[in-house]
């Protein structure tokens, strides 16, 4: 059991969790923390870890830059182990027509103060040579970084943990029931924790917890070569990513490879609804190396050391929820960032922890309201409708 009760309990220790933890400690609230498995577990153990401003909208462009620029303010500080890179994003344009869009993207971002430059054809093949000839250029981001996920979940944590907080491993929460939340441990106990506040973070299980909200689990698919260093200097994303990863219909795959400070290369990306089967599917994977091997031929001749999959908590209209849960005093949501919540997960917490202390958030909160409308697509599918209706 905790030692005392805290002023806020979290449930969920991955990186979005382990953020509102650090950040709450930070104003001097006492903080328990609890997790089923690990800090870093979950979504954030799958994730790539892609530090990545994306403009799909208003709102997921202004939490994504000021997201972006909390992780900047954090880089002095990350240990080596959180492998935080400026690695920089290439969007990529495979034919001429699309290099509207990416002019388009381009004059979005300068607008928010966002770096960016247009690429052509022979400047985009510079600076990446090992993409396929007659790419028609690209838009150059070149504050965005790579990290790896997991290390910087605990690394949240244990600061959280140097200001007081606690944080408990192996705790299932069965249920929350306004402030209070039955906890089972991994050994056998279990004990209800009634706490000021408390902040569902559990991702996929968020919903478990807080019946009505609008999340459901989207199966992705990674696969991490041996080490190739100098195949490619950046993260590297083709544009049609962008529509991949914000329409909820059937399986898709797009190009996306990432170095890492190992040497190593992470290429993805895939998208499925396929509940929480988390076996391999041999046809998406075979799509998305062809896919990515299309872009990036030298990916043929390399060796895959690992794949697997993980679920992104996703949501109808592709924000995630964050905020009160009017629905349940005492409740706050921090859940269904997709695949962003590695990014957003510093701006999450800061609006969590505004809201709880009293004190104006950084950015406008509305559009991330867990209470809000969403409506799913014309081409939804039936698990798309249930979770509009759970």
């Amino acid at each position: 059991m905790p030692s005392s009760q805290p002023d806020v309990l979290i449930v969920g220790a991955g990186v979005v969790g382990a953020a509102c933890a650090l950040a709450l400690a930070r104003e001097g609230v006492r903080v328990l923390v609890i997790d089923a498995d690990f800090v870093g577990g979950g979504s954030t153990a799958a994730a790539m870890g892609h530090l990545v401003v994306m403009d799909d909208s208003e709102a997921e462009l202004q939490l994504t830059a000021y997201s972006r620029q909390l992780w900047a303010e954090l880089s002095e500080e990350l240990p080596p182990e959180c492998e935080d890179e400026r690695r920089g994003t290439l969007w990529v344009a495979s034919e001429p027509e699309e290099m509207d869009a990416v002019h388009e993207k381009r004059e979005r971002y300068v607008r928010h103060g966002i770096a960016a430059e247009v690429l052509d054809e022979r400047a985009l093949a510079e600076m990446e040579p090992h993409l396929r000839r007659g790419l028609a250029g690209a838009l150059h981001v070149p504050d965005d970084c790579v990290l790896y996920p997991p290390a910087a979940a605990r690394y949240f944590a244990e600061r959280a943990r140097e200001l007081g907080a606690e944080v408990r491993e192996q705790c299932m929460a069965e249920s929350v029931d306004s402030r209070t939340v039955r906890i089972s441990e991994r050994a056998g106990a279990e004990y209800l924790v009634s706490a000021g506040a408390v902040v569902n973070a559990a991702g996929i299980d968020a919903p478990r917890l807080t019946p009505g909200l609008q999340i459901i689990p989207r199966k992705g698919q990674l696969l991490i070569t041996d080490r190739y260093p100098g195949l490619c200097g950046c993260q590297i994303v083709e544009l049609g990513y962008l529509h991949s990863a914000h329409t909820l219909g059937g399986a898709s795959v797009a190009f996306n490879v990432q170095p890492r400070a190992t040497g190593q290369l992470l290429i993805g990306s895939s998208r499925q609804l396929a509940g929480r089967d988390g076996a391999i599917d041999d046809v998406v994977l075979g799509a998305m190396v062809r896919r990515a091997t299309s872009f990036l031929p030298a990916l043929a001749r390399c060796d895959v050391v690992r794949v697997w999959t993980g679920f992104r908590p996703a949501t109808p209209d592709g924000l995630p929820l964050i905020g009160r849960w009017h629905a349940e005093p005492g409740v706050w949501i921090a859940a269904g960032h997709e695949g962003l919540g590695i990014t957003t997960a510093p701006g999450t917490a800061a609006l969590i922890a505004a809201d709880l202390v009293g004190r104006a958030p950084p950015i406008d909160p509305a559009p991330y309201d867990p209470g809000r409308p969403m409506r799913p697509p014309s081409d939804a599918t039936p698990e798309e409708h249930a979770c509009r209706a759970t």
